[in-house]
């Protein structure tokens, strides 16, 4: 027999299942610590997905008891709609099944496996069945599974189904062994993907239940729910060969004007019929028709033509005010003292939308000699490994971080100081280096836009510093003088026998500035800002007050009342303010605010501390 035929006999299909079963790694169960915190995340991940996109706030527990060596027992429960009962085995026990893959949104999990793989790795490391509890509504009964994965044929294997009662609105539970390592308290561990979840999902409330008994609660801040990403078509700039010729095939349109138009995003009849032209292809030929050199003239025609970008209603971004008002909550007992945060406008990479949103946290108690934290996060889900092989990562070594008042050796690689520096990647499609979805690729347009949204960012903190050195010299100029001249005046009184004399007029002319405070204080979802201005030079000024806030519409009240209130800032006119004089101006938000960013016009700012020249608006 030729050696040809006996290798054919030996060739056999090989199922997902299995190929997974022999390439754990693949999936980031590669080592006993990170399987645990993988399995954690695939389960979270999916309760936040789901209880968002049936418009609940989530609640979520996650309880691990040790049970036996390197054994832990993980139980998930959270308040979502729960899973139909026909749908419960499919969900976990076949790989590469789910909803999401197909679908151009923005989401936690892209690939369908998530879960499943969970369920494999647990049967592969245990033998022991998956147990799930779901109920999908108040007054129906609860349905409980134990499942296995058939990895043969790629199927569940249902251990044993039964109806119970669950004092539960609606929900889904999942309990399972794996062999794992627990690690406490560190970035890459259950604790640290579950605080960064936080950070970024500020709607969630998250109970997690470590193996010795310590509960964690890490509370919500924002009582309303994402705006749900909509679903988008393809655009034409981001179309391969092979996706065109399978859409070709699976269309119901009768004509390819029709295909074009309904299939593409940004393509309208009319740029349908430009591209047929272009491609010298047929307006009224059906999709069916196309063969690949056709197929292959439009892939080229859509190159040559300019398409107005996708839609970027398909990507739900967390805002800036969420980012800060979640660093604030889990950086609270390190007691920062400026954080800032960015949101860039959504671009386009491969005809795929993106957005990125960035924040700094620095000072307070971060360490000053240590290299800064870098949080990275795609989708709203934290990314604790790859750090090196990730385009963020890359990104930030990139930048020049001296200028802005971090050290950094040679202007280059990740910057030491008191900071944390947050990233976080929009996509329908980000380009993971890999399945376990830890890393993001070097895609030059998301490095851009990752650099310019962290510019941002610096910027404000390089101000801040500046403020707060310029401050601090004047301060301790104004606070010796203020404590010596008193103490001179008495001694010199006493020896003379005479009262004591004023001496505001003597701090006033060794001072020769105007000095500006200010403070800002949160209650609840209140934030009250005061300003004060005392004229410590020998002339009356009449100058403008600028402050710049977040925006009018979270103005609940201003006194005295500004002379102007634009779109991002409010206007003061400080009337004839005489020497010694002081004067408070005041303010209220309902919404998060850290720090003034106060100007003047009208009085040279050189004369001025604790505010910087207006430059219009």
């Amino acid at each position: 027999m030729p050696i040809a035929e006996e290798l054919a006999k030996k060739q056999k299909e090989i199922s997902i299942a299995e190929f997974f079963e022999r390439n754990r790694q693949i999936l980031g169960f590669d080592n006993l610590t990170r399987a645990l915190i993988t399995s954690v995340k695939e389960a979270v991940d999916n309760s936040l997905d789901a209880c968002e996109e049936a418009g609940i706030l989530p609640d979520i527990i996650i309880k691990i008891e040790e049970a036996g060596e390197n054994e832990y027992r993980i139980e998930i429960e959270d308040n979502g709609p729960g899973i139909v009962k026909k749908q419960i085995p499919n969900v976990f026990g076949r790989l590469l099944y789910g909803s999401r893959f197909h679908s151009l949104k923005q989401s936690r999990g892209q690939q369908g496996i998530g879960i499943s793989a969970v369920v494999l790795y647990s049967q592969l490391t245990t033998g022991k069945p998956i147990n799930v509890i779901s109920k999908i509504g108040e007054n129906l009964p609860a349905h409980s599974y134990e499942l296995l994965i058939d990895t043969k044929r790629n199927r569940p294997h249902i251990v044993k189904e039964e109806l119970m009662h669950w004092d539960k609105k609606s929900g889904t539970k999942i309990g399972f062994y794996i062999k794992g390592k627990y690690v406490k308290n560190r970035k890459q561990s259950v604790y640290g993907y579950l605080k960064n979840t936080a950070i970024v999902n500020p709607h969630a409330k998250i109970i997690f239940i470590e193996p010795d008994g310590t509960k964690n609660v890490f509370d919500r801040v924002a009582y309303e729910l994402p705006e749900q990403p909509k679903e988008i078509k393809p655009h034409p700039y981001g179309v391969e060969i092979g996706t065109l010729i399978k859409m070709l095939k699976e269309t119901n349109a009768k004509k390819m004007v029709a295909f074009l138009s309904k299939e593409f995003s940004s393509i309208s009849p009319q740029k349908a019929k430009e591209v047929l032209s272009l491609a010298n292809v047929d307006t009224n030929i059906s999709p069916k028709e196309i063969g690949i050199e056709k197929a292959k003239r439009i892939i080229e025609s859509f190159k040559k033509i300019k398409f107005i970008s996708p839609p970027t209603d398909c990507l739900s971004p967390i805002g800036e005010n969420l980012i800060k008002r979640g660093l604030r909550k889990e950086t609270s007992q390190l007691s920062p003292e400026f954080i800032s945060t960015n949101k860039r406008m959504p671009c386009i990479f491969r005809g795929i939308p993106f957005m990125v949103e960035t924040g700094i946290v620095y000072g307070g108690n971060l360490p000053r000699d240590e290299r800064i934290e870098i949080l990275r996060f795609a989708n709203k889900v934290p990314l604790l490994y790859q750090e090196g092989a990730c385009v963020i990562t890359e990104a930030i070594k990139n930048m020049d971080w001296r200028r802005y008042g971090l050290e950094q050796k040679g202007g280059k690689g990740i910057p030491y100081g008191p900071a944390i520096i947050l990233v976080h990647v929009a996509s329908v499609n980000v380009p993971f280096t890999s399945e376990s979805k830890e890393a993001i690729a070097h895609v030059e347009e998301i490095e851009r836009e990752v650099k310019l949204s962290l510019q941002q960012c610096a910027r404000k903190m390089k101000a801040h510093l500046s403020k707060k050195k310029k401050r601090a010299k004047a301060e301790n100029k104004f606070l010796l003088i203020s404590k010596i001249l008193p103490e001179i005046a008495k001694k010199v009184a006493a020896t003379l026998g005479k009262p004591i004399p004023p001496i505001d007029d003597v701090i006033t002319q060794i001072m020769n500035i105007v000095w500006i405070d200010d403070s800002v204080n949160s209650n609840g979802n209140l934030t009250e800002s005061r300003i004060n201005v005392t004229n410590y030079r020998k002339a009356i000024h009449t100058f403008d007050l600028y402050v710049e806030i977040p925006s009018k519409k979270y103005l609940v009240k201003a006194i005295p009342e500004p002379e102007k209130i634009g779109e991002n800032y409010m206007k003061w006119k400080v009337e004839k303010i005489k020497p010694s004089e002081k004067r408070e101006f005041k303010f209220i938000l309902n919404t998060d605010f850290d720090e003034n960013n106060i100007y003047v016009d009208g009085i040279n700012p050189v004369y001025v501390i604790g505010a910087e020249k207006w430059e219009g608006e």
